[in-house]
């Protein structure tokens, strides 16, 4: 299965063919998210809410956006997503599984002794993972290497770099912003997930970072901001980014909800790194499939 779409006039959410297109890329989600929860379980625990926050993005990228091929993760003229926040593999092998990148059934052997899945995504180890993330901070810088290396060999394809509102503490991030205005990487979008949580608390109690889009179009971005948990926002913001004449770096920030689909996931007090009792997890199961 490809899953390449035209990088020509964004598509507009507005007739039956679309709305098709909106149901399946909301069931992609809802598998995502699923399979997040089965690869959590064999550990009994993990960055769950992270992950259930960030699928529907993911849904819209490899379900639709990306260009793709799924038996050949190397191929030069793919799109690269290169997830900064590694913590967030859960959701990234996922979606790896749901565009055939790699097997459903190899989802069961995360994080285990000898597994390609580790607990943070590392590309030495699993296709279709372009950077080993988890260092904050070093994604953009490295989103803009790609994306500038691509530009020279006269290569069309798009980097997209999923980061977090927590990764913008890091000064890194703020040099990388600069260098990719300053190059026009009008290739190269960045995903900021504002989840508004980090390992010690609030992203806004810890050093807080809004406006955010203001910021990013002060570096010289095109920046748009949507609520991330709707793929009906999330889709024509991507394809408008993808397409806007603006010889710039473009930025999606997407406001999220931590263990979105799952209410007492949601509710907890501790969301950033997760323990289910074995007994919840059917009930989170079964929450997913009732909206799916």
């Amino acid at each position: 299965m490809s899953t390449h779409q035209p990088a020509a006039a964004p598509a507009r959410v507005a007739d039956s063919a679309d709305e098709h297109r909106l149901q399946r890329i909301r069931e992609a989600a809802q598998r995502i998210r699923a399979n997040a929860l089965v690869q959590a379980e064999v550990q009994g625990q993990g960055y769950i809410g992270q992950a259930l926050d960030i699928a529907d993005v993911l849904a819209v990228l490899y379900a639709d956006q990306l260009r793709l091929r799924p038996d050949d993760p190397t191929w030069e003229g793919r799109d690269r997503c290169l997830l900064s926040i590694g913590h967030y593999a859960l959701a990234l092998y996922a979606a790896l599984a749901e565009a055939g990148v790699i097997p459903r059934e190899e989802l069961t052997t995360y994080a285990t002794d000898g597994s390609r899945l580790p607990m943070s995504a590392m590309a030495s180890y699993t296709p279709g993972v372009e950077i080993s993330g988890g260092s904050l901070g070093h994604g953009l810088t490295i989103a803009n290497g790609v994306a500038l290396g691509l530009k020279r060999k006269s290569n069309d394809a798009f980097v997209y770099n999923i980061l977090s509102d927590g990764e913008l503490n890091e000064g890194s991030t703020w040099e990388a912003a600069a260098v990719a205005a300053h190059h026009g990487l009008d290739n190269l979008i960045a995903i900021v997930d504002f989840n508004n949580q980090q390992a010690d608390g609030k992203s806004s109690e810890m050093l807080g970072m809004e406006p955010i889009g203001a910021k990013f179009e002060a570096f010289g971005w095109v920046t748009r901001r949507v609520d991330g948990n709707n793929v009906a926002e999330v889709l024509p913001a991507l394809e408008e980014l993808r397409s806007v004449e603006d010889p710039a770096p473009r930025c999606l920030v997407v406001n999220t909800k931590l263990g979105k689909g799952v209410d007492f996931l949601e509710q907890r007090e501790k969301l950033h790194f997760m323990q289910v009792a074995p007994e919840e997890w059917k009930l989170a199961h079964d929450q997913l499939k009732e909206q799916a």
